[in-house]
């Protein structure tokens, strides 16, 4: 299979600058970010984790080229990330490392805030998150974006990792799902030890705004009537082509391992609720 979201060739990204961050918890390292252009025209650089004495390091931008290859075969609306090897220059040191690459997702006129922000500014009293979400006709949106975070593990959907779009006329309508690169096995490092020896199934601790912070109740918030496309062990050459060289075969197996065994835990309870 043609690997199309990936580019292997060493691109020379020495001029950008890595002027945006997001601290994550999960590592203690920081996401450096970069941007070209503005508007419905920009284009966004991410890196995986940095830090002064480590350099760059991780793999959240494999992570988020894989979510997004598993939002495709599901039909889920999401930002398409390609997956650039690259020499970029940070703190006036060059790198040759992966970085995630991604098209603006707004419309002309439309600008962002994020979910947490329109949740505080216009929900009901006494209203959750869900209940919203339900009354602004986005409910079938919020539980497909559970089940993917179920899928991949996702551990950051913070609530400024959601964001509502508004036009210019006054629309609005949810972004399509970004930032799911802390995720799958984030936390090992390289370490092929602990990158074998992480349970598929295990119930990471996520940091939520919708439901609740572990990905497994969040399950009961989707219905097995849920619309939304099927997985199949074939599926995995899809998932994981172009990879090699950006992480181990012992990774990537591991990373097919989880997407494979919560689909067909997802489906047992599916048929359980039927």
């Amino acid at each position: 299979m043609r690997a199309y979201d990936v580019i292997r060739t060493e691109q020379d990204l020495r001029l950008l600058s890595w002027s945006e961050s997001g601290q994550t918890s999960a590592s203690g390292g920081t996401f450096l970010k970069a941007r070209t252009g503005v508007g419905p025209h920009a284009m966004y650089y991410k890196l995986s984790c940095y830090d002064s004495y480590r350099g760059i390091y991780g793999h959240e931008c494999v992570n988020e080229v894989i979510a997004s290859r598993l939002m495709e075969l599901l039909g889920v609306s999401h930002v398409h990330y390609t997956l650039v090897h690259a020499r970029v220059l940070v703190d006036g040191e060059e790198h040759v490392t992966w970085l995630a690459r991604s098209k603006s997702f707004r419309a002309a006129g439309e600008s962002k805030m994020a979910f947490d922000t329109f949740f505080d500014l216009k929900h009901g009293k006494g209203e959750s998150q869900l209940e919203f979400c339900e009354r602004q006709g986005w409910l079938e949106d919020i539980q497909r974006m559970m089940l993917v975070d179920y899928l991949i593990a996702n551990r950051d959907r913070h609530g400024a990792n959601i964001e509502v779009l508004r036009s210019r006329e006054g629309d609005v309508r949810l972004a399509p799902l970004f930032d799911n690169g802390v995720s799958l096995v984030f936390s090992c490092y390289g370490d092929e030890k602990r990158v074998r020896e992480f349970d598929p199934l295990a119930d990471v601790r996520a940091n939520n705004f919708i439901g609740t912070r572990s990905l497994e109740e969040n399950l009961r918030f989707v219905p097995a009537t849920l619309r939304i496309g099927a997985l199949a062990e074939s599926d995995k050459d899809t998932l994981l082509a172009g990879l090699d060289g950006a992480l181990s075969e012992t990774h990537l197996e591991a990373i097919w391992n989880i997407i494979w065994q919560r689909w067909l835990h997802w489906r047992s309870l599916c048929e359980e609720r039927a």
